[in-house]
C-alpha cells in the first residue's frame, strides 16, 4: 500500500499502454527467449496429433530430373501408403520430392521450413506446414515427431541433420530411431571413414547395424525407417 507522497506518478498499466520511445527491446535476449518459446509451443501444437511419421532429409539442390528426386518422390508415396506421415524441411529438391510423393498418394505431407535467403516459402506439396526462425527448434520437431529417418544425398544441412540424429541415438537421448541412407556410392566413403578412422581411434562406439543402414533400394529404405512403426520396440 502506498499513500500520499509515496504514490508514484505513473502506473504499471499506464506504462504498458504508453507508446514506446525505442524498439531496441525487440533485439534483446529476453525477447528472443520468448520468440524461441513461442516457436516450441507452435510446433508442439501443430504436430502433437500427427501420429506415426518418418522424416526425410536431403539436398534442396536436387532437380526434378535427378534420379534422387524420383527416389525421394517414391519414398514419400510408399510412406503414405503405410498410413504414415512424411516430414521434410519443406523446401525444394529432395524435400519437395518426398512431400510430393506423399501428397499424391493421399498422405499427410508435413513441411517444417526455415527462414533462409534461398528458401522463401514451403513447397507446393506440403499439406501441413510451418516455418521456423531457429534451426534447433526445427530439429527438435524433426526428432520428436518421427520414428524413423530416410537420408538422401545432401550437403552441410543434410549432414547436420544426420549427425544430430545419430548423436541423439548413440547417446540414448531418443528412442531407437532407424536411419536409412539412400545411395551407397554417395555415403559409403563417409561411413568407411567413420567405421575405420573414427572408430579405430576410439572416438565413437560402434554404430548399431540395425539402426543405420546404407541402401540403393527405396523400398528397402522405407522398410528400414518405417518397418518397426506400430510394433513394440525395446528401449535403447
Amino acid at each position: 500500500m502506498m499513500r500520499g507522497r509515496m504514490i508514484p506518478a505513473d502506473t504499471t498499466y499506464g506504462n504498458l499502454l504508453a507508446p514506446e520511445k525505442s524498439t531496441d527491446w525487440l533485439h534483446m535476449d529476453p525477447w528472443r527467449v520468448l520468440r524461441i518459446q513461442a516457436e516450441f509451443v507452435d510446433g508442439f501444437g501443430a504436430l502433437a496429433e500427427l501420429g506415426p511419421a518418418v522424416v526425410v532429409f536431403g539436398s534442396a539442390r536436387a532437380r526434378p530430373t535427378d534420379s534422387s528426386y524420383a527416389q525421394a518422390r517414391r519414398a514419400g508415396e510408399l510412406i503414405a501408403r503405410r498410413g504414415i506421415a512424411t516430414i521434410t524441411g519443406g523446401g525444394p529438391g529432395i524435400m519437395e520430392a518426398a512431400n510430393r510423393g506423399a501428397a499424391e498418394a493421399g498422405g499427410v505431407s508435413v513441411g517444417l521450413g526455415i527462414e533462409l535467403p534461398f528458401e522463401d516459402r514451403l513447397n507446393d506439396w506440403v499439406n501441413l506446414g510451418m516455418s521456423f526462425r531457429y534451426f534447433f527448434v526445427r530439429k527438435t520437431m524433426f526428432v520428436k515427431y518421427s520414428s524413423g529417418a530416410i537420408v538422401f544425398p545432401g550437403g552441410f544441412g543434410t549432414l547436420d541433420e544426420l549427425f544430430e540424429l545419430l548423436t541423439l541415438v548413440q547417446t540414448h537421448k531418443v528412442k531407437r530411431t532407424p536411419v536409412a541412407l539412400v545411395g551407397k556410392a554417395y555415403w559409403g566413403g563417409l561411413f568407411d571413414w567413420i567405421e575405420g578412422a573414427v572408430k579405430g581411434a576410439g572416438m565413437i562406439s560402434p554404430l548399431d547395424p540395425e539402426l543405420v543402414q546404407l541402401t540403393d533400394d527405396v523400398e528397402e529404405a522405407v522398410e528400414i525407417a518405417a518397418g518397426g512403426i506400430g510394433r513394440e520396440r525395446p528401449e535403447a
